[in-house]
C-alpha cells in the first residue's frame, strides 16, 4: 500500500485550519496542523512532511521567519504560503524567502488543492545526478546538489530555482513563455487560469544570484513579448 503524502498546515485561524484539514484529508492526504508559529516551525523542521502550507500572520513566529528557517535547513522542502490577497509585499517577501508558491486570502479551496497537487507532482523530479550547467564565463551550476560557483563565491539554490534553470537550459535555443514555465515547472494544468507573480519573482531571485548586474541581465534575459531565455556562451 502506498504511503499517503503528508501535509503540515500552519494556520492560527481555527475555522480555516479545521476546514483545510478536513478538505485535504478528504482528498487522501495525511494531515497535521499547528496554530502557533513556533510549534509549526518545530514540526516543519522534522523533515516528516511532503509539503508545508504556511500562513503569514501567526503567533510567536510569523510565516516569513518560518519559511526562512525552513530554507536554511532544507532547500528542497516544498512550501506554499497563504498571503493577504491585497498585499504585494507579502507575496514578494514569501517568494524571496524561498516559498514555492503562494495563494491569496480569501482563496478558493479547490484552487489551493490544485496548487498543492501541482507542487507535489514536481517533488522528487531531480535533475540527473552530476550534471552541471556551465555558462562558459566562470559560472557553473551543480543541479544535483542545488549549488553553484563563480569567481567570487559559492551560490546556493532552492529546488524550484534549479528546476527553472534546468527547463530554460533544456530550451535555451528559444525564449520560454511565463505560462509554459507555470505548466512545465510548477505543474499547473494549461487550462487553469492561474493569477500569480511567482514566475516573475523567481526570475528576479535567480538574476540576483547568477548576474553580475541583475538590472542589466546577460545570462537570464527577457525577450519582450516572448518570455525568458537562458544565454550560454
Amino acid at each position: 500500500m502506498d504511503r499517503k503524502q503528508r501535509l503540515l498546515i500552519v494556520e492560527d485561524e481555527e475555522a480555516i485550519r479545521t476546514g483545510l484539514v478536513d478538505v485535504f484529508v478528504y482528498h487522501g492526504y495525511d494531515v497535521e496542523a499547528e496554530a502557533d508559529g513556533r510549534d509549526g516551525l518545530n514540526r516543519a523542521l522534522t523533515g516528516e512532511f511532503d509539503l508545508v502550507v504556511l500562513d503569514v500572520m501567526l503567533p510567536s513566529i510569523n510565516g516569513f521567519d518560518i519559511c526562512d528557517a525552513i530554507r536554511q535547513a532544507d532547500r528542497e522542502q516544498p512550501v506554499i504560503m497563504l498571503t493577504a490577497k491585497v498585499s504585494d509585499e507579502d507575496i514578494v517577501n514569501g517568494l524571496r524567502l524561498g516559498a514555492d508558491d503562494y495563494i491569496g486570502k480569501p482563496f478558493g479551496v479547490q484552487e489551493l488543492v490544485l496548487r498543492v497537487e501541482a507542487v507535489l507532482r514536481r517533488t522528487g523530479r531531480s535533475p540527473e545526478a552530476g550534471h552541471e550547467i556551465d555558462f562558459g564565463d566562470g559560472l557553473v551550476i551543480d543541479r544535483a546538489n542545488l549549488c553553484g560557483r563563480n569567481a567570487k563565491q559559492e551560490l546556493l539554490f532552492t529546488r524550484r530555482e534549479i528546476e527553472i534553470l534546468t527547463y530554460l537550459h533544456q530550451h535555451c535555443e528559444r525564449p520560454v513563455a511565463r505560462d509554459e514555465l507555470l505548466s512545465e515547472v510548477w505543474g499547473y494544468a494549461k487550462h487553469l487560469d492561474i493569477e500569480t507573480r511567482t514566475v516573475d519573482i523567481h526570475i528576479a531571485k535567480l538574476r540576483r544570484k547568477i548576474e553580475s548586474n541583475p538590472k542589466q541581465p546577460r545570462r537570464l534575459v527577457t525577450v519582450r513579448g516572448a518570455g525568458y531565455r537562458l544565454i550560454i556562451e
